[in-house]
């Protein structure tokens, strides 16, 4: 196993908050070329289903669990010019701060309550957080507080917890509550396409109600 794939399974076995950020501390300096040496997709392939449902000049967007920032520039240069990145590692924040891509970077925990007010943003993305060891998906109750009626959520999920760690039954409670609908579901894609094949994540994309 090379050093890539030791720092991934750092991360994929983390079983506390604590430990995660931990584990994203000391892998943040080689984060980016490592996960470039795996052929991770994620960041760059959120901008596509942004891009087919965020209207330009919509208002402010937040990337919860922004790491080090790598969607941003892909985002601005698409013309999404009022970014907001949220991160719970501080390392991974003070690297995403060297993109210029964002205008405000907050540390904060997916899960918890959030330092914004109701109907805040005009979208949400989230890519390669709700995976293993990772957000559970009761983040999305104040993920969805802080954006507007008629904005979106667009983010992945590993294939593997959509049953299993209750994202599909947290997107019904949401769907039964009115809090959202559902507007777009991909197929299963891999995260990473030069290694790790047995990574695969789902998109989706909800229009908040």
């Amino acid at each position: 196993m090379n050093h890539e794939e030791q720092a991934l399974d750092r991360v994929y076995a983390a079983r506390s908050p604590q430990e995660l950020e931990r584990a994203y501390a000391d892998w943040a300096a080689d984060y980016d070329r490592d996960t470039i040496a795996l052929g991770y997709s994620l960041p760059f392939v959120i901008s596509g289903w942004v891009g087919r449902h965020v209207g330009l000049g919509a208002g402010p967007m937040l990337d919860a669990g922004c790491g080090t920032g790598l969607s941003g520039p892909f985002l601005k240069a698409l013309g999404y010019d009022d970014l907001v990145g949220l991160d719970y590692s501080r390392q991974m924040l003070d690297l995403a701060g060297q993109r210029n891509a964002y205008r405000e970077l907050r540390q904060a925990e997916l899960g918890t309550t959030l330092p914004w007010p109701d109907d805040h943003f005009a979208a949400f993305l989230s890519s390669g957080v709700f995976t293993a060891g990772h957000a559970p998906a009761s983040s999305f109750d104040e993920l969805v507080r802080i954006t507007r009626p008629g904005g979106h959520a667009i983010f992945t999920v590993r294939d593997m917890l959509i049953e299993d760690g209750g994202f599909r039954e947290k997107f019904r409670q949401l769907e039964d509550a009115k809090r959202w609908r559902a507007v777009d579901e991909s197929e299963p894609f891999r995260a990473f396409v030069l290694a790790e094949p047995e990574v695969q994540v789902k998109a989706f994309v909800f229009e908040i109600g």
